[in-house]
């Protein structure tokens, strides 16, 4: 990749932040280019702040989806929330993604509430906006009544229909953020996408594929911890996964009768694994019930929540 003098290159942290599934994952995995997040109607699917990577010649912006923020109901709601409110005074600029299609709730005024008074440069991105976006209306109006004087400020604010599922205005949307990053060098290798762990990256591949899998009720009980990795002479690596859930009747359910939600969801992880590996491996799932473990903090340091 050309860099261009020094001078005019351009670097720094977009927070992507926003209610659970208004499509921060959909919009950083078009942005970047290729899968960083996992995708699910699920929501909370995103547990942890993922940070996918984009190149260019003006610069390196390096983009953080964030947990979507609800009300906390226990532990790792809490940790989730910190994990997203976290990021806002320590990057460059913050992106509020809202699902034009659905009216404003009691989640956008809680995160509203807590980046009106901040000095960062703020977009709001008005996502799924191919899906006609009644609710523009009422987004702009809550906002201008909320930011006042700088509501008209382009400089601090600035407003944005968007589609991270057709990758509509994304062009426009990293325009916007190089005017408003800082000069200086790039903060990853140019040919980085991203920073998650492997660990991680497997783990969230697994989760992934039993949220695709499974009833609604079961995904919020759900952990997928990698419990072992080896690469073995044979050119196969092992990958031994852990998924906890929190009743023996949860672990009936994923499991399935006979094991098939279980081979279902190897059949599918194995393959992404692979790609992501570049190597053949052989895929060991094990499901255990952990009790109450979205409450229990020596867990939720475990699987990176901490």
């Amino acid at each position: 990749m050309t860099r261009i003098h020094s001078q005019d290159f351009r670097s720094g942290f977009v927070s992507i932040i926003g209610r659970p599934n208004v499509g921060k994952s959909t919009l950083l995995n078009a942005i970047v280019g290729q899968k960083i997040a996992i995708v699910s109607k699920i929501p909370q699917t995103t547990r942890s702040q993922i940070r996918g990577i984009y190149n260019s010649s003006q610069g390196q912006v390096v983009f953080i989806d964030t947990p979507g923020l609800v009300r906390g109901k226990d532990k790792l709601d809490e940790l989730m929330k910190q994990s997203s409110f976290g990021t806002i005074e320590d990057v460059d600029c913050v992106i509020h993604l809202v699902d034009a299609n659905k009216t404003l709730g009691e989640e956008e005024q809680m995160i509203i509430d807590k980046i009106k008074n901040s000095k960062k440069p703020l977009i709001l991105g008005l996502n799924k906006i191919d899906l006609k976006g009644t609710c523009v209306p009422e987004y702009i109006e809550y906002y201008k009544e909320q930011l006042e004087n700088k509501f008209n400020d382009p400089k601090r604010f600035v407003l944005l229909p968007l589609s991270g599922a057709r990758s509509t205005n994304i062009e426009k949307l990293i325009e916007l953020i190089f005017e408003r990053l800082p000069t200086g060098p790039a903060l990853y290798p140019q040919d980085a996408v991203s920073d998650v762990p492997e660990k991680n990256m497997i783990a969230d591949i697994v989760r992934e594929k039993f949220l695709q899998l499974m009833r609604d009720e079961i995904p919020y009980a759900l952990a997928v911890q990698v419990d072992q990795i080896q690469r073995r002479r044979n050119k196969l690596t092992y990958v031994a996964i852990e998924v906890f859930v929190e009743h023996s009747s949860q672990k009936e359910i994923v499991i399935g009768k006979k094991g098939h939600i279980l081979k279902d969801v190897g059949v599918a992880a194995r393959q992404e694994i692979e790609s992501l590996l570049d190597r053949r491996i052989f895929l060991e799932i094990h499901v255990k019930v952990k009790e109450k473990w979205r409450d229990n903090i020596s867990i939720l340091k475990d699987l990176g929540y901490v």
